[in-house]
């Protein structure tokens, strides 16, 4: 018995420890075990830990009681498995203990590594935690949902950087620049006006898009008595909350319990939470969790071995590999799931293949069907993935479920981001129309739409109008108030506000899912900075001093977003009703001019005449028939109570609405 006992235990060394490898010539070679879970599976009884690394030689767990210091508690040899698996089950309750992975490839140990599925870090994310997140639900997380949304073209979203909302000196939050100073009740800035959730609460807006909230490399969590900001497009763990936002970053449970408690705020106020993901890219390439696993099969290279930067920030993933779709479709599904997020805004999309983008569709929503997913349909630089197998805008009619921003209304609206000087529609532009009347169908086909006069498209790009995002500004590039600034320096202050108001009264109207930049309501600033990524608080932070400076332009937007939320007419849910029920007019220059009928999309109102002044100078608007008046430039009455028979002067640089009921 005792010899068997040795011969097993030297088997089983040997397999672990063996540094026969096996070679392979290409990652096409690599064994890819996509059904294989390889999250880590913890019981009280014990804890099993995998990891995929097809060419280590060997692999080992480290065991510590803390997140950060100290030399490891234990370590343990991993058992090589068939296709590339290594695993080993540790017996008795690990919960709260810390744990790295290490890999030895081509002789070398490699850094250690929390793991590319950690879920729970200590401070600065270097090291996972093994926990029982049972421990970490709000009182009845059970009973927790978000809004239902049949489609997504209902949302009124409002982007934000958790830290912008709270961290002003006159924010009036207890907890500035945290998960849950963005969801706290109560709080009041200058002159008494409601700030964090109260104010979208009393703005009106759906959902917040929270720019990228995962666990990533810039923020030293160490030194958070330290100012820092950055935006987040530096991924370190994909599947774990940001440390800086939380009250305490060295204890793992304390993040993703606050995260939850935020999610819940919101869900319980009616505001659904869309997390920004980054899984286009990773923060650093040679020692990132990845290639710590295994190296290089995650990003993309050129056919001689050079790896690709569609991302420019330094690499790209290569979604069309099985371990990495694998990788981001569980990704997407463990937040949904554990978080019960509503949506998701995917960074750079186009750097995707569209086959992973409709996997993460199907994914999120066997989870949630009100889930939605939007994203940027582009690149920042080429890439080896073939045109028509990107996730690109222009091929969103082969993504079905899926929604892009319009970068055609953007700048149709108010100018190129990439020219200072460049203007649209609100602010000179002789020529933007028809990039504006795109954006306004929601990028569908559409008979009265010229095609070739648009700026970026030369086709349409949408199956159904809740495909196109309609925004004017987000955090990327100039506030919209900067561009307007900056490209008419020879604008009074009152035509920079008009214009702005104008911008924003056009998304809000448009097909499309309605997207603003928070702050936009009130003006927001960067001083002309048109990129904020790390730049200090007094340039990102929303100064609450402009939400009672500008009450005025604050109380439109609040109308607009009534105006949108109660008439469906302005969110229909298909094309063909789209283009049955939107009719372009004939319009002098600077001015957009158009009737919806027939009740479309159950509107209480049947007919609605919309009209848009670009010019800087009022014009004389001439009704066919009888209507009621809704809008003139800041006035809203959605009762109606003026009816409207013969000539109406419409303000410089507004909006105008009838209706008949």
């Amino acid at each position: 018995m005792k010899h068997i006992l040795m011969i097993l235990f030297l088997s089983a060394l040997l397999s672990s420890c063996s540094e026969k490898k096996i070679v392979y010539h290409s990652y096409d070679e690599y064994p890819e075990p996509i059904e294989t879970n390889l999250w880590l599976n913890y019981t009280k009884q014990a804890s099993e830990f995998k990891i995929w690394s097809p060419t280590a030689e060997k692999v080992q767990l480290h065991l510590y009681k803390q997140g950060n210091g100290g030399l490891p508690m234990k370590t343990h040899q991993l058992f090589a498995e068939q296709n590339g698996l290594w695993s080993i089950q540790v017996d008795g309750d690990l919960n709260g203990t810390y744990y790295t992975f290490q890999t030895m490839i081509d002789g070398k140990w490699l850094e250690e590594t929390p793991g590319i599925y950690a879920k729970a870090v200590g401070v600065n994310g270097k090291r996972a935690m093994v926990l029982d997140f049972d421990t970490t639900n709000p009182n009845d997380w059970d009973k927790d949902k978000g809004p239902s949304l049949k489609f997504p073209n209902k949302a009124i979203i409002y982007e934000l950087h958790i830290r912008d909302i709270t961290i002003h000196p006159e924010s009036g939050s207890t907890k500035p620049g945290k998960y849950l100073g963005l969801v706290e009740e109560g709080t009041k800035g200058p002159n008494g006006v409601s700030t964090g959730i109260d104010h979208m609460k009393e703005l009106g807006i759906t959902h917040v898009h929270l720019l990228p909230t995962y666990d990533h490399y810039s923020i030293d969590e160490t030194k958070l008595d330290k100012p820092q900001f950055n935006w987040g497009y530096d991924p370190q763990n994909y599947n774990v909350p940001e440390g800086s936002f939380s009250s305490d970053p060295y204890k793992a449970k304390v993040r993703i319990k606050e995260f939850k408690q935020m999610v819940k705020a919101f869900h319980d106020n009616g505001i659904g939470v869309i997390l920004d993901v980054v899984y286009n890219h990773t923060g650093r390439t040679e020692n990132s969790n990845f290639n710590l696993e295994t190296p290089g099969y995650y990003y993309r290279q050129w056919e001689d071995g050079k790896p690709s930067d569609a991302s420019a920030c330094g690499n790209e993933t290569a979604s069309d590999r099985a371990m990495v779709r694998k990788y981001i479709l569980e990704s997407v599904a463990y937040w949904a799931e554990e978080y019960h997020l509503d949506g998701f805004r995917f960074d750079l999309m186009g750097i995707h293949d569209i086959t992973t983008m409709n996997e993460v569709v199907k994914t999120v929503k066997e989870v949630n069907p009100n889930i939605f997913v939007y994203g940027e349909g582009w690149t920042a630089g080429n890439s080896p993935l073939p045109i028509e197998k990107r996730a690109l805008k222009k091929n969103t009619t082969q993504m079905p479920q899926i929604s892009a921003f319009s970068d055609d209304i953007r700048d149709g609206l108010k100018g190129s981001v990439f020219e200072d000087t460049s203007t649209g529609f609100v602010n000179g532009a002789k020529n933007a129309s028809e990039s504006v009347k795109m954006g306004i169908v929601g990028s569908i086909q559409h008979p009265q739409i010229d095609y070739k006069a648009v700026n970026y498209s030369d086709n349409y790009w949408a199956n159904e109008p809740w495909q196109s995002v309609s925004y004017v500004s987000c955090h990327d590039n100039h506030t919209v108030y900067d561009k307007l600034k900056i490209s008419r320096a020879d604008a009074t202050e009152e035509e920079i506000v008009a214009m702005q108001k104008l911008t924003n009264a056009i998304v809000m109207t448009s097909q499309g899912i309605a997207f603003m930049h928070a702050g936009a309501e009130m003006l927001r600033t960067k001083n002309g900075e048109h990129n904020s990524y790390n730049l200090p608080d007094s340039i990102n932070q929303i100064d609450w001093n402009r939400k009672s400076k500008h009450k005025d332009v604050v109380e439109y937007y609040k109308n607009l977003i009534t105006l949108r939320k109660t008439h469906p007419a302005f969110r229909m849910t298909n094309a063909n009703n789209v283009r049955s029920n939107l009719k372009f007019e004939e319009s002098e220059k600077g001015v957009i001019s158009y009737q919806i009928s027939n009740n479309a999309n159950g509107d209480i109102w049947k007919n609605i005449q919309v009209v848009y002044n670009g010019n800087p100078g009022a014009i004389i608007y001439t009704p066919k028939d009888v209507w009621q008046l809704a809008v003139l430039g800041d006035n809203f009455d959605l009762e109606g109570t003026k009816t409207v028979k013969t000539q109406i002067t419409i303000p410089p640089i507004s909006m105008m609405i009838l209706f008949q009921k």
